[in-house]
C-alpha cells in the first residue's frame, strides 16, 4: 500500500485529506508542520509528499529543499491558499514536484496527481495547477 505523508497547519485540511487519500486506500501520515515531519522517525518515508506552501515556522518550500539536500527523493506536491503566487510557484519547482494546487481544490485533481506521482520519475512532467 502507497503511504502519503501531508503537512499543513490547518486542522480540517489534514483530516480531510487523510479522508480522501485513504478512501482511495492509501496509507496517510499527517503532521501539523515541517519541523514535526523532519523529527518524525524517517522523513523520507512514503511514497509521496503533500505539502503546504505556507506554514508557520519553515515553509513548505523550504521543507522540500531540506529533503532534497538529505536525498530525500519523493515526489511533492504542492498546495496553497495564497492565491496564484507566481514566485511561490517558482520556488516550489523541481524535478520531484508533481503538482502545485491553489486551495480549494478538486479531489479527484489532487487523487490523479498523487496517481502520477506514484509512477513518478524525475525530470518528469513539471509542476500544474
Amino acid at each position: 500500500m502507497a503511504l502519503i505523508s501531508v503537512v499543513d497547519d490547518d486542522v480540517s485540511v489534514r483530516k480531510s485529506l487523510d479522508r480522501l487519500l485513504r478512501s482511495a486506500r492509501l496509507e496517510v501520515r499527517v503532521f501539523a508542520s515541517a519541523e514535526e515531519l523532519l523529527n518524525s522517525d524517517d522523513p523520507c518515508r512514503g511514497d509521496c509528499l503533500i505539502f503546504d506552501v505556507r506554514l508557520p515556522g519553515m515553509s513548505g518550500i523550504e521543507l522540500h529543499r531540506q529533503l532534497l539536500a538529505s536525498k530525500c527523493e519523493v515526489p511533492v506536491i504542492f498546495m496553497t491558499a495564497h492565491g496564484s503566487d507566481d514566485s511561490a510557484r517558482s520556488d516550489a519547482a523541481s524535478d520531484w514536484t508533481v503538482a502545485y494546487f491553489i486551495k480549494p481544490f478538486n479531489g479527484d485533481e489532487l487523487l490523479d496527481a498523487v496517481d502520477v506521482a506514484l509512477k513518478w520519475k524525475p525530470g518528469g512532467k513539471g509542476a500544474n495547477s
